[in-house]
Formats: structure tokens, sequence, C-alpha cells
């Protein structure tokens, strides 16, 4: 027999009956039932009941173990009484009778347990992430991340494309984020870096005529942390293809991760029909670029209705240049309860706590009396045949009231007082709303209120009941603007990727560097950006003028770039490609709204790995060999 075990803690069933196994694992729990052991045994792949009583000859060893502890056991695989059967387990039609035991490996007590879902703060689970990691939930995430995995792995080979490997140590590249720089021992005073992304040698491939690339990339970026970002590293399924369009690379990586979410997403919905959104769109219906459509809720500019209006404080903002008034719709939920006047003024304190005045807001009330009100009187206070009495004669009224009254409804709110009922009505038809409905309004320069009005846009969907959480909701995000402006200043900086080909080459540079869009995109599905890429820019004169219009001369570019540059000389390819965020892609599947919990051994908020003590303060050799000092800080 094998030193450790001859089965899984998942294979055995009633056909096993009878058998001599071996078994190793972890204690998953431990019962007591009248001086007969009961011990939940657990490994990777399963749980298997075993016991031990009095006439076992290792129950005075067996009465010791606790929690945890690794254990190996030799027993006889017996029956379960038919009552005691477990459906929930594979192995639940049997429990092994323990013959002999060996402890592996005692545990101390334990600092979170495995058994159960209790929560502990962060700070303990990443301290103890081994342990951690042992719990049910853990290992059904970390398995499912490695499913999905080779499940893109797959799917691009049978498309055609090979996976390449692309230098961890390389040059620092300016890709929207801080690099992590590494000192170099052989060259004092310069610094390597960690790669953002495999950006440049995936093109250079490209240039090098390999046609079709790919890879599970690792990249490094000192970001600041999110739900859905990790401040140090990640993975991304990184590809690459040459003489190709926008579209091509839609239709190779949208089979790939349409067919991820069909295998892995537990049933859930995955939209066949993934459409195409501007990026001026998005920013206008969503307030965001990675719009949830689960979401029906479309923002729409109604200006007009407010421009040299009866609500002065709106028309008085509107005669400055590039201002807009923007109405978030908020219909009834599937429940048909009406928006109120509470919920209309929990919004606006909302808008107040995400650092705007204020948001202001219309409810369209019903002004049809009610059955009451009608002389409907309940049975409890008077008798069946009274009650249906009152309330006959009340539905009677109540029809010759809506006769008379075929607009049984009004405009409320402080904007409907000062707007009037006609100005109201004409919102209300167009944004289609109807009785007990509701609408939000911000006026401004739209940059200044959008991401608050995206973020009101959702909280209304989600607490109206309007999301359709069994969904997965994609949408391709394009058109980016190539540049963008500070305000202050008036300078010009790259708004995205500094790679991308601007749409109209060369022509298009010579114009309004703002009006200029790139062939840039963006997948979104469910309010997260999954997929990010571009067609490159490939023709040394248009990236010279690209990068000089953003204040990067022809030198520094070279300086930057000269690998690509020089590349780019030599007969390069029209080329294209994106990348996919593997980790947040499996946060998704796995119906998670922390990105650690889907990540094998994260950092922490403050970029902390507190169970291998990194970062951690060099030792003087280590600095004077590479010729560093460290300032103290304040």
């Amino acid at each position: 027999m094998h030193a450790y075990r001859s089965h899984t803690c998942a294979e055995l069933n009633k056909s096993h009956v009878g058998d001599t196994v071996r078994l190793s694992g972890w204690v998953h729990r431990i019962r007591d039932h009248g001086g007969v052991l009961f011990v939940d045994l657990r490994d990777h792949y399963g749980i298997t009941q075993v016991l031990c009583d009095p006439d076992s000859p290792v129950f005075a060893a067996m009465e010791k173990v606790r929690s945890e502890w690794c254990i190996r056991i030799d027993g006889n695989v017996k029956a379960r009484d038919e009552s005691l059967i477990n459906t929930k387990l594979p192995t639940g039609e049997i429990e092994v009778y323990v013959r002999d035991l060996e402890v592996l490996g005692a545990a101390d007590e334990l600092p979170l347990m495995v058994f159960g879902d209790q929560e502990y703060p962060e700070e303990t689970r990443l301290k103890y992430r081994f342990l951690d990691l042992r719990r049910e939930q853990m290992q059904e995430n970390m398995k499912l991340r490695s499913d999905v995995v080779a499940s893109m792995r797959k799917r691009m080979w049978d498309q055609g494309f090979r996976e390449y490997q692309t230098p961890i140590i390389t040059a620092s590249s300016p890709e929207g984020a801080r690099d992590f720089l590494v000192p170099s021992r052989l060259h004092p005073g310069k610094f390597y870096a960690l790669p953002q992304a495999p950006q440049q040698f995936k093109q250079l491939m490209m240039v090098a005529g390999f046609d079709k690339y790919f890879q599970i990339a690792p990249c490094f970026r000192d970001e600041d942390p999110r739900a859905d970002r990790s401040p140090t590293d990640f993975y991304q399924l990184d590809m690459e293809m040459s003489f190709v369009t926008q579209q091509d690379v839609f239709d190779t990586i949208q089979p790939v991760l349409k067919g991820v979410f069909e295998e892995f997403g537990g049933g859930r919905k995955v939209d066949q029909a993934w459409p195409q959104i501007s990026y001026a769109d998005a920013a206008k219906w969503y307030g965001t670029d990675k719009p949830d459509l689960r979401n029906p809720i479309r923002m729409q500019d109604v200006s007009e209705h407010f421009r040299g209006g009866e609500f002065s404080l709106f028309a008085k903002i509107l005669e400055q240049e590039g201002t807009e008034v923007r109405a978030i719709p908020a219909p009834k939920g599937p429940r048909g309860e009406p928006v109120g006047r509470k919920f209309c003024d929990r919004m606006d304190k909302f808008a107040r706590s995400e650092g705007l005045p204020g948001m202001g807001y219309i409810w369209w009330r019903s002004t049809v009396p009610s059955l009451e009100e009608l002389g409907y009187v309940q049975f409890h206070e008077m008798g069946d045949a009274m009650e249906m009495h009152t309330f006959k004669q009340a539905i009677e009224r109540r029809e010759a009231w809506l006769a008379a009254n075929p607009n049984a409804y009004e405009a409320a709110g402080p904007i409907a007082n000062k707007l009037g009922q006609e100005k109201c009505e004409e919102i209300r038809k167009e944004l289609g709303l109807d009785v007990g409905d509701a609408a939000f309004f911000l006026v401004g320069k739209p940059k200044a209120f959008e991401g608050v009005a995206g973020r009101a846009r959702d909280v209304i969907g989600k607490e109206l009941g309007l999301l359709d959480e069994n969904r997965f909701a994609f949408a391709w995000i394009v058109d980016f603007p190539i540049y963008q402006q500070d305000e202050e200043t008036g300078e010009l900086d790259f708004d995205h990727n500094p790679f991308s080909m601007p749409q109209g080459g060369m022509a298009a540079l010579e114009g309004d560097p703002l009006a200029v869009r790139g062939y840039q995109y963006d997948l979104a599905c469910n309010g997260y950006e999954l997929v990010s890429g571009a067609i490159r820019n490939h023709k040394p004169e248009i990236m010279f003028k690209a990068f000089d219009l953003a204040g990067y001369g022809e030198d520094e570019v070279r300086k930057r770039f000269g690998g690509m540059v020089n590349a780019f000389k030599y007969g390069a390819p029209p080329h294209g490609g994106c990348a996919a965020g593997v980790d947040r892609i499996v946060m998704l599947l796995a119906d998670q709204q922390n990105i650690r919990e889907v990540m094998m051994f994260p950092m922490n908020q403050r970029a902390e790995d507190l169970m291998m003590n990194a970062p951690s303060d060099p030792t003087s050799d280590q600095l004077m060999e590479l010729g560093l000092r460290v300032i103290p800080q304040e």
C-alpha cells in the first residue's frame, strides 16, 4: 500500500465496502457521540467520515487529535445505515472504521477556523493565508481560477494562437501607472522596471512575424488598491494579431470570453449580442466607460426644457458654455411600488455625500382619491353587507372622478413647483416615464458630475430592483479620445494608451487634438472593465507626431521606446490586440465582491504581504552592493 493513501477523501463509495484503505488529510470536524468519535477527514478532493470507538487499537490516540491536524488513517470501509446516508457528499454512503493512525502534522491553536463560514478580519486572513485557503469557498475559488485559465489557453490554441513568454525585467514605460523599479547591480545608478504589461514586446513579436501571440501574463503596477484591483500585480490574458482591424480583434476574443462565461457562469445568462458604444455615449448615458447594462436606466440630456425657464437656478447655469442638465430616469421596479418623496430625498443626500451640492428631482404621483376617501369602509367597522355597499359606491364615484379627470396625476417636488406642470409633462414623455416614476437632475459641466451621476444610476437601479442579477451583460466601449487637456495649464497629455493608432492617421493629428479618436476599445461587463486593447500605431512618423502633441519630443520617444521605433523602420505590419483581466473575470464568475478572494496570495490594502513580511528593509550589504542609500522618511 502507498505510504500515505490508497484513495482520496472523495473516492470511496458502496463498491469499496469491506476494503482496507488508507487515507490522509486534515481533521475537518470531530464529534463525540457517546464515546464513539466521528471525524470528517478532508483533503483537496473531498471529505470522508471516519469513526473510532473504544474497541479500536488507536482510540486513545484519536482522542488527542484536534481540528486541522494532518493525519493518516488505515481502516475498513463500512456501509452506513440507510437512515444515516449523507446525500450531500459523494462519500456519504460509507464510513471508514479506523484501525491505525499516524499524526503527520499536529496543529497549534488556530487563529481562524477552517470549518464553517465565520467572518474574520482581512488582516488575520492574509497573515494566515495558508489556513484561510483551506476553507471550502477559497478552495473552490482557486480551483475555478485554475480551470478558467486552462479553458482560456485551450480556446486560444483552438483559434490558431501560440503562447510565448515575454521578459519580466525590462525598461520603464509610461502606461498610465507607476512602475516598480529594480536597481541594477551591474550598472550602478540605473534601474530596470517590472512590466506594467507586455505591450512593447508583443508588438515587437508582430514585427518579427509571429502573427498570433497570446500569454497568461503577469503584470506589475504600483497602484492604489480597490476592491477590483490589486495594488501590486495581476494576471491577464494578453493577445496580439497582425493584419487585423478592430472588428477582427472583437471577433477573436469575444467567443473566447463568451465560452468561458458560459462554461463557468453557473447557469447565469450570458448576453449573445455585445453592443458597441462610443466612449462619449457611454459617459452621457451611463456616467462611466464601464457601464452595467443589467441596469436599464439610460441618462438623457434635457437641457432644452430648462433653458431660459422658470427654474432660474438651472437656467442661469445653462448660460455658461459647456454646461448641461442630465436626467436620470427612475422607473418603478418590478414590484410596482411608486418612487416617492423619501426615496428622492435619500438620493439627494447620496449626491451630497459624493461632493455635489445635491440632486434635484421630480416624481409623478397619482391624484386619484383612494377608495377610503370616496366612502369605502372596511368590514371590521361595519357589517359585511354594509362594507360591500360602501365598496360599490366608492367604485362608482372613482369611475365618475376618472371620467372628469383623465390626467389623474401630477408632477411633484421642488423643481416641479418652479418649472410648472406643462414642462414637467414634456420631460416625463421624453424620458418615457409613468405615474409612480421619478427623475433626478444634475446640472453643470458634465465632467464635473458624470462620475456621481453614474454611481447614482447604479444605486437607483439596485434599490428599485431593476437589475437582472442572473446575467452577464457585455458592451464594447469604442472611440476613446487620444488626448486630454489639463484645465489649469492647458497642456495636452495622453488620455489612454499612447500606442493607439489615431482614427484618420496623420491627417487627424493635423486638426484639433481633442477631437482625435483612437482605435482603442474596452470591454465592460456588469460594471467592470474586463478587456482593454487597441489597433497599434505602427508608423514611426505618426507615432512621433502623436507623442509630440503630448509634449514628448522625437529624442525623448527614441530614448524611451528605441527598440520599438527602430523595429518599425523595417516593415512593421498593421497589428492590434487586447488584454483581459484574469483576476477580475474569475471574481465575476465566483460572484465575489473583492478581487483578493480569487487571488492565492494577495497583498492587503496597504500593499503589504503580512504572511511573508514584505516589503522589508534591505540589509546594509544589499544596499552597498547596489550602490544605494535609503533616505529616512520624516
